[in-house]
């Protein structure tokens, strides 16, 4: 996607220009995984046009390859985000209908050949949002993926202003049958899947035991073999605590709380965590050390302008090991 904003904490009526971002939740994880080392492949359609390949070109700086990217369309999709500061929130608007992937059609992707050799296939809960071709296509793939025997996850990524959550209930129910690794929050949870945790976040009250019986009632119902949630403590739109909680069926983990302060750039920092819950589950020894990674890649990530997440696992790496008093590095 092409993400427009007015530089710095600048309202959208103030100013007369807009800083250009590349980003978009699944090009996101991409990047991420790309960064720790991952042969990472994205897939979507885009124009054919200079801002189609822009938004190409902003995927390849970073590693990842784009041969399964459609060409065609008339439009890139995007949104503009307006930073918020103290108490403003940040505000997003959307302008995504007609964009080459929500018109996009089976034909324009061979999933088997995608998968063949793949170890992963991720998903957010964005892409079916944005029309029901994309909704359809999203159950190709997971199909696809399947018949591989590639690990499946989804971010589950509700956003009230694609869809309802009837709406998303009745699409994304389905799909989770696909899923092995469910990620999301306490919001994602009750709006895309109908469960709800014990628990008030604005309040600041995330207790662990609020979120181990939806865990458990998630896992039961899909068949889900990890079930992970980020938990956002949000103080005002500069400052947050940030920490998640993860169950593989037997155990319940929670991992340490990082507090955020000031936040640079919030867009991207689930992401972030997905990317980063990838690459632990892939290379590390137990779901733990996956978690403990996966958190402090997505607090690094809101350090970074912009959506991507630029670091690497050493940076990573440190942070989770307790790195954390910011000193310059000479």
């Amino acid at each position: 996607m092409l993400r427009l904003s007015p530089a710095g904490c600048s309202r959208f009526v103030q100013v007369d220009s807009f800083d250009v971002i590349w980003g978009g939740g699944e090009a996101n994880v991409a990047v991420s995984c790309a960064n720790y080392g991952h042969e990472a492949a994205f897939v979507t359609k885009l124009p054919a046009h200079e801002i189609g390949q822009a938004a190409v070109n902003a995927l390849r700086r970073y590693g990842v390859d784009t041969r399964h990217i459609a060409r065609g369309g008339n439009r890139v999709g995007i949104y503009y985000c307006e930073t918020g500061a103290s108490m403003r929130p940040s505000k997003v608007i959307y302008d995504r209908a007609g964009s080459a992937i929500a018109e996009a059609d089976p034909a324009d992707f061979d999933f088997d050949a995608i998968m063949e050799g793949a170890d992963w296939f991720h998903w957010s809960g964005i892409t079916p949002a944005i029309s029901d071709k994309a909704a359809e296509l999203t159950r190709l793939a997971c199909e696809a993926a399947k018949r591989h025997g590639v690990t499946v996850s989804v971010d589950l990524n509700f956003r009230k202003k694609l869809w309802t959550s009837a709406k998303a209930q009745s699409v994304m129910r389905p799909l989770m049958q696909y899923v092995d690794v469910c990620i999301g929050n306490e919001e994602d949870a009750e709006l895309c899947l109908g469960f709800k945790p014990d628990a008030d976040v604005e309040g600041g009250n995330t207790d662990a035991s609020g979120y181990e019986r939806i865990f458990k009632a998630m896992a039961e119902e899909f068949g889900f073999r990890y079930v992970v949630s980020t938990l956002r403590e949000s103080y005002s739109a500069t400052h947050n605590g940030w920490k998640a909680m993860a169950y593989d069926g037997k155990d319940f983990y929670v991992s340490k709380r990082y507090d955020i302060n000031p936040i640079i750039d919030r867009v991207g920092g689930g992401d972030a965590f997905s990317g980063g819950m990838i690459h632990g589950l892939l290379t590390m020894d137990s779901i733990g050390e996956a978690l403990e990674f996966a958190v402090a890649a997505s607090a690094l990530k809101q350090t970074i302008p912009g959506d991507f997440n630029l670091v690497d696992a050493a940076e990573v790496r440190a942070l989770a090991g307790g790195s954390a008093n910011g000193r310059v590095q000479r």
